[in-house]
């Protein structure tokens, strides 16, 4: 079972290489991510932007850029939509956000001509690896849908999922988290979940478990399900938070990431592709975690 980063490092050597597409490549934490990926068998690179730049990163951190195809484009909206075009035209397999702002990225890969856009909606899913827990935890959404409705979270569940599968979680357990574990018709969220857990019992939500609404103590804790009394397979046992909204999804990001000093990834999942999408600040750890992750849902499709 994979319980840790090592081990998804590990499954990506078996199913990789696979080519990334890097957007605005001159980015020191993510040519070093790339650079141990390719040393690591994991995945290939073309990197798109400013060909000096990227050669001057490349020499501090002593990375044989011989190794890789450069495409010379110096605007950072053009660099983005090539190196979508690169992944839509078939020549590479996931696109990785280098230094460019998200919104000019997302534009590039909803692009109608030249991008990865499909029916679906897109949303952001974090892995975590930590030491308070005993195998990977996804979090959703914390960087995209800002208060999605009941349909959107039954898509973005669906995103989760498939990113779960991708690291051989056949049927992830989803904790639909709200602030309490009770339906309460004045908590809309509480309402959307205990619907979301009798679409999936219905067969409308497939590929994994619905539960909700937990409390996320209750959803990471079997000691404080136990407490509460609540009998449900998801209790305690979580392999996906769904937060009810980006802010409170966004504060559990982080704060795994900044107080609990997680080990982390960040994928967009919903387009016809894997989108590698970290933060400026994530280390080049996290880059490389994001880049193995996505040769894995690249493999799955």
């Amino acid at each position: 079972m994979i319980k840790s980063f090592n081990d998804v490092l590990n499954l990506a050597k078996e199913r990789g290489p696979k080519t990334i597409s890097v957007a605005v490549a001159q980015d020191k934490e993510v040519l070093i991510a790339v650079k141990n990926a390719n040393d690591m068998g994991i995945a290939d690179a073309i990197l798109v932007g400013d060909k000096e730049k990227i050669e001057n990163v490349a020499k501090e951190i002593g990375m044989d850029i011989s190794k890789f195809r450069i495409e010379d484009i110096k605007d950072p909206a053009e660099a983005s939509r090539k190196a979508v075009e690169l992944v839509s035209s078939g020549i590479a397999h996931l696109v990785m956000k280098g230094l460019v702002d998200t919104s000019v990225i997302l534009k590039a890969v909803l692009d109608k001509e030249i991008g990865l856009r499909t029916d679906k909606v897109l949303s952001h899913v974090a892995v975590f690896d930590t030491e308070h827990y005993d195998k990977l935890l996804l979090v959703t959404d914390a960087a995209m849908n800002i208060a999605p409705d009941l349909n959107q979270k039954k898509q973005i569940i669906e995103n989760a999922a498939f990113v779960a599968h991708s690291v051989d979680i056949d049927n992830p357990k989803v904790a639909v988290v709200c602030a309490k574990e009770k339906v309460n018709p004045k908590m809309p969220a509480t309402v959307d979940a205990k619907e979301l857990e009798e679409m999936n019992q219905r067969g409308e939500i497939k590929g994994c478990m619905v539960g909700g609404p937990f409390a996320l103590d209750n959803a990471v804790s079997k000691e404080a399900a136990e407490h509460k009394g609540i009998d449900h397979p998801v209790a305690g046992d979580a392999d996906i938070i769904l937060a009810p909204n980006i802010e409170s999804g966004n504060v559990l990001y982080k704060a795994l990431n900044f107080l609990a000093k997680s080990k982390s990834a960040g994928i967009i999942v919903g387009a016809a592709a894997p989108v590698v999408l970290t933060s400026r600040a994530d280390s080049d750890e996290a880059k490389l975690n994001s880049i193995a992750l996505g040769v894995l849902m690249a493999s799955k499709k």
